[in-house]
């Protein structure tokens, strides 16, 4: 008895474990995605519907759980103790717990659907729109009333409600008949300090709100599952004054300068050339640099990070990336989807090569 005792001591402890490590995960304070800390009107309405209906979901779990363990502790068989008596339903018990979860389930409904609706609707005033491409395995953002692009961080401007349009494409893949692109897999779009998810479905367009109260970073990432590196698929909501917005976009809108000499100038002519860099991304000023396969690296160092914002953009991380990109990130190019490897296949480049390509994606600013 004492050993059978001390055994389910035991693998109760090697339970509480996991459990005690899952706890501590969720007390962090500096959690860079935490939606409990809403920072702008969106965020806030989902966080303002949050935490009444976890209220009532916890007093009903504490109420129930309550009388179950009471029942057990009181009612459990002792020796000597007869069989229970059966007795037949009681009718107005019966009645009170229908009635009262369903008028719950009711208080619950209205606000929930109310608030559904209010963040489904379209925004009124000043909006900026912006159209979301999801790509495996990383964001495209195309601003149509500004004619610009961009990959990974997405800039908007401070207290400016942002309808994004939320599309999934892979151009490295073969299109259906008169289409222009192949129409990729399911994603989500999810910045948790300022909305809620969005699922990014392939053949349709979904619509999401977002809006940032104050300057600021804001992180996010794709929210479902869409095959090999979906972990690596993430993404930066950069939120900015409206004369740095002004100033970002202006900067956006400048072609690439072609480098006069030195390193530059023949990592120019390799992007352009023999390295077949413009067979997948786009650089406004360059010749025929206009495909979507990859993100459009004409502002290259004007983001933080890359390779769906998961390295930091150095350029030893750049020199990394080129000589091996699918050990950094895992991908599948020889299938269409993520970066080949240039040392290996294709134009076979060297260290020095490589080494040139750096010293003129530094100078993309």
């Amino acid at each position: 008895m004492q050993r059978g005792l001390e055994g389910r001591v035991r693998r109760l402890r090697v339970a509480a474990i996991p459990a005690v490590f899952v706890f501590l995960a969720s007390c962090a304070s500096n959690a860079p995605q935490d939606s409990l800390k809403p920072e702008g009107p969106i965020g806030h309405k989902i966080d303002n519907l949050f935490f009444p209906v976890l209220a009532v979901a916890g007093v009903v779990f504490v109420l129930v759980q309550g009388l179950i363990v009471a029942t057990i502790i009181r009612h459990r068989h002792r020796p000597g103790r007869p069989d229970p008596v059966q007795v037949h339903g009681n009718t107005k018990l019966e009645i009170g717990w229908t009635v009262i979860p369903a008028l719950l389930l009711v208080g619950v409904a209205f606000p929930t659907v109310f608030t559904i609706f209010d963040l489904a609707s379209e925004p009124r005033g000043n909006v900026l729109p912006v159209d979301v491409y999801g790509h495996m395995w990383w964001w495209e953002y195309r601003y149509p009333t500004l004619g610009i692009s961009t990959a990974n961080e997405m800039h908007i401007p401070t207290n400016t409600p942002i309808r994004l349009s939320l599309h999934t494409i892979e151009p490295g893949l073969p299109a259906a008949k008169g289409e222009d692109f192949a129409t990729g897999v399911i994603h989500s779009f999810w910045v948790p300090k300022l909305a809620g998810k969005q699922d990014v479905v392939p053949g349709r367009v979904n619509k999401l709100t977002i809006r940032a109260s104050d300057p600021g970073t804001y992180q996010g990432q794709c929210a479902e599952y869409c095959n090999l590196s979906h972990a690596n698929m993430r993404l930066r909501v950069v939120s900015q004054t409206q004369p740095d917005f002004a100033g970002w976009v202006a900067q956006q809108k400048k072609p690439v300068a072609k480098p006069a000499g030195g390193d530059a100038a023949a990592g120019y002519a390799l992007f352009t050339g023999r390295g077949t860099c413009v067979g997948c991304h786009t650089m406004q000023g360059v010749e025929g640099a206009v495909a979507r396969t990859g993100p459009n690296l004409t502002h290259l160092q004007g983001r933080e990070t890359f390779a769906g914002a998961t390295f930091d953009l150095t350029p030893e991380n750049l020199n990394r990336w080129i000589h091996d990109p699918s050990a950094m990130k895992p991908m599948r190019p020889d299938q269409g989807t993520g970066m080949p490897n240039l040392v290996k296949t294709g134009p076979h480049l060297t260290d020095t090569e490589i080494n040139q390509l750096v010293a003129f994606l530094e100078t993309l600013k």
